[in-house]
């Protein structure tokens, strides 16, 4: 066996439901011992960094469930099984903002949380933004405002912003635009 490599021996569903699917794995490792791996299964997702002309960020803000909580983030979306991620990010943008962009390009991917999720992130970077109506899924409910990117980077830093792919797309457009 590979250095660095698990082999699936066995596979067994716990949960199948609407968003997610819980597996119950075992695992041959490296050192010939079996282990066992639990594995979330998503669809994964596109979150959108949508700015404007005047260099401000589109946020959503929303309630989140598991946390009790209401967060601001960018627009993001589950992604159907087989969809594409480009098209989901537009449909997303134009649902939760609004907004349709002239520019949509490409920032990467990440890989929330890589121990037991097998869920995958598309960023994107959505610019020359026109504004039409919301298209809200139906039990959808959010605002949105919008944040001069430098005070976004620094509401990052100052951990307002506890979501993981606000973080990250924020973080790394501005890195990317002081090259």
């Amino acid at each position: 066996m590979a250095h660095l490599n698990e082999t699936q021996l066995d596979s067994t569903v716990l949960f199948d439901g609407k968003i997610i699917r819980v597996e119950k794995d075992t695992v041959l490792l490296e050192d010939g011992t079996q282990a066992f791996r639990e594995v979330v299964r998503h669809p994964g997702g596109v979150c959108i960094l949508a700015l404007t002309d005047a260099q401000e960020v589109l946020f959503v803000k929303q309630f989140r469930y598991p946390h009790r909580a209401v967060t601001m983030e960018i627009p993001a979306g589950k992604l159907e099984y087989g969809e594409d991620p480009e098209t989901c990010g537009k449909r997303e943008l134009l649902e939760e903002c609004g907004c349709t962009a002239k520019e949509f390009t490409y920032l990467g991917k990440l890989f929330p949380t890589p121990a037991y999720d097998a869920e995958v992130i598309y960023m994107y970077l959505a610019k020359g933004l026109q504004y039409e109506n919301q298209q809200l899924d139906e039990g959808e409910f959010l605002d949105v405002e919008r944040i001069p990117l430098e005070e976004a980077v620094q509401m990052v830093l100052d951990d307002q912003y506890p979501d993981a792919k606000t973080q990250v797309a924020i973080l790394k457009y501005f890195a990317m635009t002081k090259k």
